[in-house]
């Protein structure tokens, strides 16, 4: 059985800057697994433009943001694997994989990062009556089917859900020629980024319907309309409200899920909240040496900040590595009023450089608000928030000197007046 440092599962950007930070730390034996023909994992179908302002100053497509990276990890030799399906990871992390190459392989690595990305929600996962039909995708299928395979889903589209895939394909498919009649959203509010509302949506005149759903799919043989409903404060279907149009395909982007059938076969403990990984300030989980980064452990926004966690874990593991962590101790995080979770979930304050960067979502889309802040259940810090969604991940930096002496738990809260 072959001996490698680091394992990272999946080749997108989140364990492209893992596996690069790793070389940056002096981990030379670095391999990355990746189950499709090509690295760059979701971006080489995001053919907009948007990312890396973050991370490069500068606005590129999602395919030369992945090029970067792919440039920067041919660059520091780092072993890529292509057509590589991982079928098992272990607690003693031994990782077992499968490609056309090598056939069955077990490998020992001394650390392993997960970043095996997400995945969108189906139609099975929500409730929507009706036939079966064709023409019924996912948004980001029929991204991938358009911007990959050239091929155009539908002339006469509806979308169900308001997330960033969505309202992008509702450009998208316009810009192809296509008629989007509109976006329902189940929520009062999207669930998308504002840039994306404003230039997707608003500026293609595309309507949005706030607190309706789908209600019913007609067409058996390919969709041939839609009938969407309001609903009320409890997502119950208000009667009489009932909206039809005619079309021939639906769109679904109606949430990301993490990737994480590996995490739970290796019985990591799970935040029931993120369906990721429940880590702490060194992204480690409850396995010493396994880590988890990118949207396998929460859904991001911005590839941005999937890329700069990428690096994160990925300095971690390298610190693991030369035995320079602290896996037991500390305290836990935690989200209360009005916060949906907090990352990282626990903090060992002996591991922690200078400062922790918490990532977390709040429940409420609301206007001068108060985030409040609790060491050990008592009130440390109150700072005021202009705006804050559901949609749009909050950011917290904290000092290791802000942390120090915490002995049970630190929590965020937000007051909406």
């Amino acid at each position: 059985m072959r001996e490698v440092d680091v394992v990272v599962i999946g080749g997108g950007s989140a364990g492209l800057a893992a596996a690069c930070k790793c070389k940056e730390e002096g981990i030379e034996n670095v391999v990355v697994l990746e189950r499709d023909k090509e690295l760059g994992g979701i971006l080489n179908q995001c053919i907009h433009n948007g990312f890396g302002l973050h991370t490069f100053n500068e606005e590129l497509s999602g395919p030369a943001y992945a090029e970067r990276f792919i440039d920067k990890a041919k660059a520091l030799n780092v072993e890529c694997k292509l057509n590589t399906m991982v079928t098992h990871i272990s607690k003693d992390k031994v990782v077992e994989y499968v490609n056309p190459e090598e056939g069955y392989v077990r490998v020992q690595a001394k650390a392993i990062v997960l970043a095996m990305g997400c995945r969108e929600r189906t139609r099975g996962a929500i409730s929507i009556p009706g036939y079966r039909p064709v023409g019924v995708y996912n948004a980001g299928t029929a991204q991938r089917y358009l911007n990959m395979d050239g091929y155009l889903v539908g002339k006469r589209v509806f979308i169900l859900g308001s997330g960033d895939i969505g309202l992008i394909m509702a450009r998208r498919m316009t810009l192809e020629g296509a008629k989007v009649l509109g976006v329902a959203e189940i929520m009062p509010y999207s669930n998308g980024l504002a840039r994306n509302m404003k230039q997707c949506l608003e500026d293609f005149d595309i309507p949005l319907y706030l607190s309706h759903t789908i209600t019913n799919i007609e067409g058996k043989e390919r969709v041939s309309g839609v009938t969407i409903s309001e609903v009320d404060s409890n997502r119950n279907v208000v009667p009489g409200t009932e909206k039809h149009f005619d079309v021939d395909t639906l769109l679904l982007s109606v949430g990301l899920i993490p990737e994480n059938s590996l995490t739970e076969e290796a019985e990591i403990e799970m935040n029931p909240v993120t369906k990721g990984a429940m880590v702490n300030e060194s992204y480690e989980t409850s396995i010493p040496g396994i880590f988890a980064c990118g949207n396998v452990l929460h859904v991001h926004d911005l590839v941005d900040f999937v890329s700069a966690e990428g690096a994160k874990a990925g300095e971690s593991a390298a610190r693991y590595i030369r035995e320079e962590l602290k896996s037991a101790g500390g305290f836990n995080c935690k989200a209360k009023q009005n916060v949906s979770y907090v990352m990282p979930t626990r903090i060992n304050v002996e591991n922690v450089k200078d400062k922790v960067e918490f990532l977390f979502r709040v429940r409420v889309q609301a206007r001068n608000a108060t985030l409040n802040l609790y060491k050990d259940g008592e009130l440390f810090r109150s700072i005021p928030k202009r705006h804050v969604a559901p949609a749009e991940m909050e950011k917290l930096i904290m000092k290791k000197s802000d942390l120090e002496g915490i002995k049970e738990s630190f929590e965020i809260e937000l007051v909406v007046d």
